[in-house]
């Protein structure tokens, strides 16, 4: 039989209390959450759009890209520096973008309609146009209705 040493014993059992004791602080500590800090100095610029067949927005998209505009221009949109640049030039205002000038379109009516929805300089944006047909999306919808 093999004899173990009194002060054996001792170290095992302040071992046992001591790691019983930590894992009781561990499991009675709330959960902290980290501190809240700031990503960007820049205001969120971030977007869905979408182009349909047709007059109803609500219909399944042909297509649909991302566009983030801050700090750099950035998503799948084909054209997002230019598309941007169109966005800050026109203040937001989707209504306000200029097209292309001097493109001719026929005046087939096959309705396109196009949609933003997201965040642009920290307001929030949900807009809709309907545009006669697909050359009129690309010339009056600027950069930003191109993809």
């Amino acid at each position: 039989m093999r004899k173990t040493a009194p002060w054996s014993a001792a170290l095992t059992l302040v071992a046992a209390v001591t790691g019983s004791a930590a894992l009781l602080a561990l499991t009675a500590a709330p959960a902290q959450a980290a501190p809240a800090r700031a990503e960007s100095l820049y205001a969120p610029s971030a977007l869905v759009l979408t182009v349909t067949d047709g007059e109803d927005a609500t219909a399944a998209p042909r297509r649909a890209v991302t566009l983030s505009c801050t700090p750099t221009a950035s998503g799948t949109h084909p054209a997002a520096r230019e598309a941007c640049a169109q966005l800050r030039a026109a203040n937001g205002d989707f209504d306000a973008l200029a097209g292309e000038q001097g493109r001719i379109c026929t005046r087939e009516w096959r309705p396109v309609t196009v949609t933003a929805q997201g965040v642009w300089q920290g307001e929030r944006v949900d807009h809709t146009r309907t545009f006669a047909n697909a050359c009129a999306k690309d010339t009056e919808g600027s950069a930003v209705f191109s993809f």
